[in-house]
């Protein structure tokens, strides 16, 4: 038989679990546009503010030889756009799966102003709440303030009655992926999305003695290959100490069939790619599936639920 991809989130069945990371390739409408015709299951819209912003200059992203390094400052065309893009995109494709709509305000304030908003919209996708943006000057990661993120999620789901997850930093040690799940176990998240870019990095160009990217003095945020171990980790950590509710988006360094495995091996439910998408383009989608497939096949998987969370231990 030949492997099947199917992955179910949220009730919803996708042909695959492949996505977008937000931030990569869906800034505008045309890049949208192009991820719902590829071979990604679905997308993610740009992480937003409530209004425009052109955020950090430029140089600001660089392809380096293992990876990226960025400083992007969430450049984005604002709320309204994507909102207005993503009511449109439903009525015009009733019946295809949710996509996923991104927030990422400067405070708690303007957060909760844009989650009002879609919770009073007719946006009935799956909403997520970029916690951990690293890149921005002077603000501070609120995913590594732990009482803040209680705070924040109380707010939220006062009011808010639509699917919701939260996208994550790294985190790098067992007491952190023990109080950050206790303090998510508390709450009806949909989802936890593991990880953001490994912040503020530093990549040299050793033949002119510089940094590579303006923005922080050359400090950004790392993804692509350099980030999956860490990815894999925090994906397994979380997988393993949430309520089973909450699924876990894998997110940091696929760029081949074999990291779209070993991510699902960890307990990813949906797949995020970014630096690789950046890097290739949409075509990546079909080249991914083809290679997960084809790894499927060898091993006589015929269902990603035959081997996803089930990593062994020594």
């Amino acid at each position: 038989m030949v492997a099947s991809l199917d992955t179910t989130f949220l009730d919803h069945s996708y042909e695959n679990p492949f996505m977008n990371a937000s931030g990569v390739h869906c800034m505008s409408t045309k890049e949208l546009d192009e991820l719902s015709n590829s071979k990604a299951s679905t997308f993610i819209t740009k992480s937003s503010t409530s209004v425009k912003r052109a955020g950090n200059p430029e140089p600001r992203y660089r392809s380096v030889p293992l990876g990226s390094i960025n400083s992007m400052g969430l450049p984005n065309e604002g709320f309204e756009y994507y909102l207005e893009y993503a009511t449109k995109y439903q009525k015009k494709n009733s019946k295809a799966n949710p996509i996923f709509f991104s927030v990422a305000g400067m405070s708690v304030s303007e957060n909760l102003k844009m989650l009002r908003a879609l919770q009073d919209s007719d946006f009935h996708g799956i909403v997520e709440l970029n916690l951990s943006c690293p890149n921005v000057p002077g603000k501070p990661q609120v995913a590594y303030d732990f009482e803040l993120i209680k705070e924040i999620l109380t707010q939220v789901f006062e009011f808010f009655t639509k699917p919701l997850g939260v996208k994550l930093p790294p985190y790098f040690d067992f007491a952190h992926f023990d109080a950050v799940a206790k303090i998510l176990n508390q709450y009806p998240l949909a989802y936890v999305n593991c990880i953001n870019s490994i912040g503020n990095g530093l990549y040299i160009d050793a033949h002119n003695e510089s940094v590579v990217i303006k923005p922080k003095n050359g400090f950004g945020g790392l993804g692509g290959e350099y980030v999956k171990p860490t990815a894999l980790a925090n994906v397994r950590a979380f997988y393993t100490r949430l309520n089973p509710s909450i699924k876990v988006i894998g997110t940091g360094g696929i760029k081949t069939g074999q990291d779209a495995f070993e991510h699902l091996l960890c307990g990813a439910t949906m797949l995020q790619v970014g630096t690789e998408l950046c890097e290739e383009g949409v075509t990546v989608f079909t080249r991914l599936e083809n290679e997960l497939k084809e790894i499927m096949d060898r091993k006589g998987y015929t269902s990603i639920e035959q081997f996803r969370g089930k990593l062994k231990s020594l």
